[in-house]
């Protein structure tokens, strides 16, 4: 097991990360008062790239905002023109989220590169830490926007995209000084980034339930993401008689139900989801009129997805005809299952073997990452942290001290492993 002679005897690389995840779960760095949310290109969003960029600096990196307000810490390598090893996972979170998904991957990476620049270590490759600006699309309706950015898999940068409050993507963008017409200049150039390695809570129960601090991810589950609006009639709720009623909500409660019974009647990898829910005009003596919701279908394979989503929009055409009301369905993404690669993987496994003394378990992501889109332009690789319960997406999410400590000890045995693969791979 590694010795971890870091920054200060008195704390854990672990112990850091996770405390820095803690001090940036309140304001300045949260746009709410009570609870966490730190939405894309908001004021708390801002805070935090300033934060933590003092932290990349002080680890002995050199930092920017690239062009889609990532931000990146760069630690040279042993040439001025060298390749890079890129770890990252993003800052952005849900509303009322909890403080470690996402940061805590971000913490862990500063934590590797302060270690290495603390022995004066330098590679045959740059290590670049990233902190993603948009994986949640918890402001705007797209999500991973500028992991796409960067992976350059994004074509064009959306023009018709508004946040609740009605303000587009590209005045945001001003607002924090950056050019929404250079968005794209983001993309690293293909062949630039040797591989793409993140750290990320499970944000399931899986490691908890067998008692492993660490797992490693396999692959990543498909995922489509859906906005429905069920348009129905709204009226007086004294004066409509039942059997006369077009009630977009109770078309909505019949969908919702639909939706669970088709994912619970599928293979045990489909998972479906309603969690958004909107209605109008929302008034206690009014037949609700109007419905908008969202739909998330996954599965670990491209197929079962598929299949599924399927079987759910033939099953809510179906209600909308017997209920009398319309129903528009609009397809938001479609994120194909991400294999992670298999010898990157064989790599990592080998790390947290060597770390853990015993063999690490696998697993499947039901979740989306930045990884899936970082797929595009480089190999990637992914390492999992227990939480405690399986609790995301929620104030109630906790990880220790020591299990983000074990995850940043494999970080580096990779690391140096990768270098020693790459350096034998060059000289055969």
């Amino acid at each position: 097991m590694l010795s971890s002679p870091l920054l200060s005897p008195e704390i854990s690389a672990g112990k850091r990360a996770v405390s820095r995840c803690d001090s940036l779960g309140v304001p300045p760095f949260s746009d709410t008062q009570t609870g966490l949310f730190r939405a894309y290109l908001s004021p708390a969003h801002a805070a935090t790239l300033e934060q933590v960029g003092v932290w990349m600096r002080e680890s002995g990196m050199s930092t920017r905002i690239d062009a889609a307000g990532n931000l990146i810490g760069h630690y040279d390598g042993l040439s001025p023109d060298a390749p890079i090893l890129l770890i990252g996972s993003h800052l952005d979170t849900v509303l009322n989220a909890g403080r470690y998904d996402g940061a805590l991957g971000v913490m862990l990476g500063v934590e590797v590169v302060s270690f290495f620049h603390k022995q004066k270590k330098r590679f045959p490759f740059a290590i670049d830490v990233i902190g993603f600006g948009d994986e949640e699309g918890s402001r705007f309706p797209v999500a991973m926007l500028t992991s796409r950015a960067v992976a350059g898999a994004l074509e064009a940068l959306p023009s018709a995209l508004h946040d609740a409050a009605n303000i587009s993507l590209q005045d945001a963008l001003r607002e924090n000084h950056l050019d929404p017409a250079r968005y794209m200049k983001a993309a690293m150039p293909p062949g630039k980034v040797l591989a793409y390695l993140e750290a990320h809570i499970e944000q399931g129960p899986v490691l908890d339930t067998l008692g492993e601090a660490t797992g490693i991810v396999t692959a990543i589950a498909a995922q489509h993401r859906y906005r429905v609006i069920i348009t129905g009639e709204a009226g007086h709720a004294g004066t409509i008689p039942m059997s006369l009623r077009h009630d977009a909500l109770a078309a909505a409660a019949e969908a919702i139900l639909a939706i669970e019974r088709t994912a619970n009647e599928g293979p045990p990898d489909l998972v479906a989801t309603v969690g958004q829910l909107e209605l109008e005009p929302g008034a206690p003596n009014v037949v609700p009129g109007c419905v908008r919701l969202s739909i998330d279908v996954r599965a670990g394979s491209d197929t079962v997805r598929d299949q599924g989503a399927a079987q759910i929009r033939a099953q809510l055409e179906a209600l909308a005809g017997r209920r009398g009301v319309s129903i528009a369905i609009q397809r938001q993404h479609d994120l194909p299952a991400t294999p992670c690669d298999p010898q990157l993987t064989a790599l990592l496994a080998r790390s947290a073997q060597r770390i853990n003394g015993s063999e690490p378990h696998f697993l499947v992501s039901g979740a989306g990452h930045d990884a899936m889109i970082m797929a595009a332009l480089a190999p990637v690789c992914m390492v999992f942290i227990r939480c405690h319960k399986g609790i995301s997406h929620n104030p109630a999410e906790s990880v220790t001290a020591a299990d983000a400590e074990k995850a940043f000890e494999i970080m580096v045995d990779f690391i140096i492993s990768f270098s020693e693969k790459n350096e034998t791979e060059q000289e055969s």
